[in-house]
């Protein structure tokens, strides 16, 4: 049984005439009427009664056209794969992002892609900017979404705009109030980097930002991981990250004044994407200020 001749079936039970299916497939009739016997015989069961104003479908016709009707679907679905994934609309990416801090664009962006593509699956995975870097690097990831300090002159990017600085205070802190911190309130105070070999772009960002506001704070290593603002939330010190970045419960995240930005840049290593990341690219170029949306190379400060 071939899928032609589950067509020929199905062709002519919508037409109830083989001489109409014949026509409708551009096949003659007398080889469209020998191929439907010989489906008959490796069924065994009629499939049509014939009678002189054409056919109709048997018991056995009916419960088979079902069935037929399913098998050219399955078969049309399977050979729209390659073209489904040409087109982006099918296929996997593997996102990096960095910790530390983050881009308020990127729940709005894998909302708006997880809505135009449905059928991509995006696996997000969050570390040090600098693992997910050499993750990238090695192929183990698709693109990454990070402070533009971890970006390298052999990546693609685009521009995904910048975030104001922001000081995250915990509750027991003297500095737990409401409205912006002055950056000299910062003077003498501990704030929180990674203190890791990974988390060296975030911890030298934070290090350059405060050395532009003339101020020389001690730097302290946070916990691992989710746990890197513990000592925040404890009231033991600072933090410095962004609004969307402070996924910590209880923690007051203030504006600071004089404002300074962290600008974040989505990266890719391949001029030439798969289609399910190009269509990502797309959508998060759609995202972007019309300012930021072409595609920049540019020497960077490696993680």
């Amino acid at each position: 049984m071939e899928l032609r001749h589950l067509r020929y079936f199905v062709t002519i039970a919508e037409e109830r005439s083989f001489t109409r299916a014949a026509e409708r497939l551009w096949i003659a009739q007398p080889g469209l009427s020998t191929q439907i016997r010989r489906l008959e015989d490796e069924l065994g069961v009629k499939l049509f009664e014939r009678h002189t104003r054409g056919v109709d479908l048997t018991d056995a016709g009916r419960v088979f056209l079902e069935r037929a009707r399913a098998a050219l679907a399955a078969a049309d679905d399977a050979r729209a794969t390659g073209s489904d994934l040409e087109s982006g609309l099918v296929g996997t990416i593997r996102l990096g992002l960095a910790t530390g801090a983050r881009s308020q664009l990127v729940p709005t962006l894998l909302e708006s892609f997880a809505a135009s593509r449905p059928d991509v699956e995006i696996t997000v995975i969050e570390s040090h900017g600098g693992t997910l870097l050499r993750d990238l690097r090695n192929g183990h990831l698709d693109a990454l979404i990070a402070p533009s300090v971890f970006g390298s002159p052999e990546l693609q990017r685009i521009s995904l705009g910048s975030e104001p600085w922001a000081v995250l205070v915990g509750p027991g802190h003297r500095l737990a109030q409401p409205g912006p911190v002055e950056s000299d309130e910062l003077d003498g105070e501990e704030v929180v980097v990674t203190g890791h070999r990974d988390g060296a772009g975030y911890d030298r960002a934070v290090a350059q930002m405060l050395a532009e506001l003339g101020l020389s704070p001690a730097l302290r290593r946070g916990g691992p991981g989710p746990a890197l603002f513990g000592p925040v939330a404890d009231g033991q010190a600072l933090a410095l990250s962004t609004a969307t970045g402070a996924a910590v419960s209880d923690v007051l995240v203030r504006p600071l004044r004089p404002a300074r930005d962290v600008s974040f840049e989505l990266l890719w290593p391949d001029e030439t994407p798969a289609p399910a990341l190009r269509e990502f690219i797309r959508t998060a170029e759609a995202l972007v200020a019309p300012a930021a949306r072409e595609p920049r190379r540019h020497l960077a400060v490696a993680a």
